[in-house]
């Protein structure tokens, strides 16, 4: 994985030089797609956005949409309000909510990204019952995942498979071992306190560096982004929480001019999402005060205190520890499934 410049950076994973749309991500097709659409009018200001729709028209899953419109949002292009979804148009533009299908008005897709979108389709047709089943086991131990048993189960080639277990891999839920085994787990209470010190260690003196590089428009526009979802529920205000982290890592953290650090931040962060991530799928709720803790720290860098700022990193990040050791102590108790996925194999402690 190479560093990028700071222009570029995202988690969770990074590029350097503009990529070509085949190696973007879902999300980020999504997004080009829909930048391009909203800036050449083909979707009028005011109208409503709702991820479900567009997942269909895009043929994805809703994930990547929610994505994109947080990205959207953060650029001005795309605001909330009142009511569900998004309105096209930069907060306070005064547009009333347009309500039209937005299948009607014929969103215009380059043929390149397209392609993209499409050539992924078979690995997404099982990704999320994979994911769902490796997040539902982790907390129990380590289990091994087969290649020729997942092919096997979901009757799909071993090319789409080993596409799946690279998506896991980029997510953090699931890495080669010494013998290159495709393994996930174990999730515990001492590797999330892990994750979670070296994060205080590195984050803020990250955004310290940071500081002098950060765009204050996009700053402004994404604390009233962090504003407006205090106040408003979304239908997967979990995910919402999951992506409002990352958010707040790309513009705030991230920009920091040392690559190597900022490559240090991206790889342990990716356990830390996806332990969250294993949490909510196993029911349990996210807190919203994160979303007060993430808006205090962009608004105190946009006052210029710098050092506040750092240090209500480093509150939030140990009151993010202390919420999942919480969670993991009630995943103690819960007994371990009776079936597993059939591709799935524990492995000896």
């Amino acid at each position: 994985m190479v560093a990028p410049n700071r222009q570029q950076r995202t988690l969770p994973s990074m590029s350097k030089g503009p990529p070509s749309v085949s190696a973007l991500r879902r999300y980020e097709i999504v997004e080009r797609i829909l930048r391009r659409n909203i800036e050449k009018g083909q979707l009028p200001r005011g109208l409503v956005l709702l991820e479900g729709p567009i997942a269909e028209i895009l043929q994805t899953s809703r994930a990547p949409v929610q994505r994109a419109l947080q990205l959207l949002e953060a650029d001005g292009l795309i605001h909330r309000f009142d009511g569900r979804g998004y309105l096209v148009g930069p907060p306070g533009c005064g547009a009333e909510a347009l309500r039209t299908d937005i299948k009607a008005l014929g969103l215009e897709i380059p043929h390149e990204a397209g392609a993209a979108l499409l050539s992924r389709g078979s690995w997404m047709r099982i990704y999320e019952t994979v994911e769902t089943d490796v997040a539902a086991c982790i907390v129990f131990g380590q289990f091994r995942l087969v290649e020729a048993e997942l092919a096997r189960h979901f009757s799909v080639s071993r090319t789409v498979v080993r596409d799946v277990l690279g998506r896991l891999q980029e997510r953090g839920l699931v890495r080669k071992d010494q013998s290159s085994h495709w393994v996930a787990g174990p999730l515990t209470a001492r590797s999330i306190k892990d994750h979670f010190a070296l994060r205080g260690i590195l984050e803020p003196p990250a955004l310290v560096d940071a500081a002098p590089h950060l765009d204050r428009d996009r700053l402004a526009r994404l604390h009233a982004q962090f504003r407006a979802a205090e106040t408003i529920d979304t239908d997967d205000e979990d995910d919402s929480l999951e992506a409002f982290e990352t958010l707040l890592v790309d513009t705030c953290v991230l920009t920091t001019p040392n690559n190597r650090l900022a490559q240090m931040i991206c790889d342990n962060l990716l356990p830390v999402l996806a332990a969250d991530r294993v949490l909510r799928q196993l029911g349990l709720p996210a807190d919203r005060s994160a979303i007060t803790e993430h808006r205090m720290i962009v608004e105190l860098l946009l006052r210029d205190a710098v050092a506040a700022a750092a240090e209500m990193l480093s509150a939030h990040i140990a009151a993010a520890a202390g919420r999942s050791l919480a969670q993991m102590k009630i995943v103690a108790v819960i007994p371990e499934p009776a079936h597993l996925a059939p591709y799935l194999t524990r492995e000896a402690s």
